[in-house]
Order: C-alpha cells, then structure tokens, then sequence
C-alpha cells in the first residue's frame, strides 16, 4: 500500500476521517470537478444533498479506476458545499454511508475538507468532489 493515513495525539477527535496521510509513489491520479451527473450529462438528484454525495463518490470512483486506483490509494478528498451549514453535515455524511459499502470506502477516511462556497458550475449542483490518489 502506498498510502498510510494516521491522526495524531491532540488532533481533534472523533471525526469520521483520519487527519493526516503519507503517501510514496511516482502517479499521482488527480479526479477533480465531481458533479452529480451521469455520463450522458443529465443532472441526478435536484435538491437531494446526500443522493449527490453519493453520486460525486460513484463518479470520483468511476476515475480512480480508470487510472488503476481506488479509494485505498486516495491521499486527499475536497468537497466543495454550496450554501453550507452546519445541519447539512448529517445530509452530508448520510451520503458517504450510502456508498461505503458499494466503493469500499476505507474507515477512516483520508483527510477530508469540506468547503462552504456560494455556488458550483450550475445552480442546482449542491457539492462537487476532488479526489487526489497516488500509486507506486
């Protein structure tokens, strides 16, 4: 395994991901723009935030794999929130639990940044995901 993740004594806990992650290799696989789409374009779940984080993970999945990665070789997830307030985290995680099983999401996660932005490329894309993953 190229990629170790680890939190350290004094780092803020219980979080569903770990805080830091230490990774060798020569490909770094970088799956950016994320959106709850299919591959013909058409916009998935309007206004349903956990249907689209489960989209975003399928889709970023979709491109860890076409490189040869999966989510055990991510380093960094990045999510952009638009709107974001703190009681959309239960939307929001219940959107990762739907797709842990189906895209062997590792427990913990790899370092995970959830941002608050004002809006993403269309108004009715809630979150978009950048996964960044390194192989040997």
């Amino acid at each position: 395994m190229t990629v170790q993740t680890l939190s350290p004594e004094g780092m803020f806990q219980p979080v569903p991901y770990d805080h830091v992650s230490i990774a060798t290799g020569s490909r770094h696989v970088h799956v950016a723009g994320q959106i709850a789409r299919d591959g013909e374009g058409r916009r998935l779940f309007p206004g349903d935030l956990a249907q689209q984080v489960a989209q975003v993970l399928r889709n970023a999945h979709r491109g860890l794999a076409a490189a040869g990665a999966d989510f055990s070789d991510v380093v960094r997830l990045r999510f952009f929130l638009t709107g974001s307030t703190p009681e959309m985290f239960a939307d929001f995680t219940a959107g990762m639990a739907l797709v842990a099983d189906e895209l062997d999401l590792p427990t913990p996660l790899p370092p995970v940044s959830a941002i608050g932005v004002d809006f993403l490329f269309e108004p009715d894309v809630l979150v978009e995901l950048e996964a960044y993953a390194i192989l040997d």
